[in-house]
């Protein structure tokens, strides 16, 4: 995957825009010109035309990962190396040596323009991020947007444990996704093996009733279904079969303590 995927293959709402103004930070920099963008053409046939549209979405959701994860990542102020090592080894196992190096160029340069932009203006990158996140939030479903914060949630965790500062860039981010802090409490408790995590998974206290429990789950289930995400790529599918899975397993263990089927 050349620069060119990343920058130069946008389709739909990555074309203008605060998420195209920053990526226009890079274009002089890191594009590669033997990459040829992805184009939809006239001339193509309907497989052709999706595929393209299909790989235009998945090169916006790949570029607003690194932004956004470059906001959750500078949370405290710091470069965590733990973070930054479970970002770039998601893109070598999924897309290899070269996107992992390309996707690390990026990651540095949004560091860096994160910092020219704060000490032009205090508080202009986190409005830029709020304002990427609304251009997402109009143009992905719930369940795309539900995967990304998901990534994001796993980013902040990578170290072992997520700082307050951290939930509350996640909550904040979120909220601009137009989804909950609901959301982010959820996947925080994701793939955790005790009864108290599994209801936070749901969203529900242990004083729910089994009607609620269930409902919980079902409307849950429904979010975070993976076919929500098959347009974005086998390794996003992958990882959202994951987190159904971790779903499923919190919806088992609240059920087996209470003895239901």
């Amino acid at each position: 995957m050349g620069i060119g995927k990343w920058i130069g293959g946008f389709l739909g709402y990555m074309v203008g825009g605060p998420l195209g103004a920053l990526a226009g930070f890079f274009i002089g920099k890191l594009f590669d010109a033997t990459t040829e963008p992805v184009v939809i053409s006239n001339e193509q046939n309907d497989y052709g035309r999706e595929t393209s549209y299909n790989e235009g979405q998945r090169n916006s959701f790949l570029f607003s990962l690194l932004v956004l994860a470059s906001y959750i990542i500078r949370a405290d102020n710091r470069i965590m190396h733990s973070e930054m090592e479970f970002v770039r080894q998601w893109l070598r196992q999924n897309f290899g040596a070269e996107a992992q190096r390309q996707g690390n160029e990026i990651l540095l340069g949004l560091f860096e323009e994160q910092k020219r932009m704060e000490a032009a203006r205090p508080g202009s990158y986190r409005q830029a991020i709020w304002d990427c996140c609304r251009q997402i939030a109009a143009n992905t479903n719930y369940g795309e947007r539900l995967q990304l914060l998901n990534f994001l949630v796993l980013i902040a965790q990578a170290d072992g444990s997520v700082a307050d500062i951290e939930i509350s860039h996640l909550k904040e981010v979120a909220q601009h996704l137009r989804m909950s802090a609901g959301d982010v409490d959820s996947m925080l408790n994701l793939g955790h093996d005790d009864l108290e995590s599994a209801y936070k998974v749901l969203g529900i206290t242990p004083n729910a009733t089994d009607s609620e429990v269930k409902a919980a789950y079902r409307k849950m289930a429904l979010k975070h279904h993976p076919d929500r995400v098959a347009t974005l790529g086998e390794d996003v599918r992958r990882a959202a079969e994951k987190k159904f899975q971790e779903l499923n397993e919190a919806k088992e263990r609240i059920y087996k303590a209470r003895g239901l089927n």
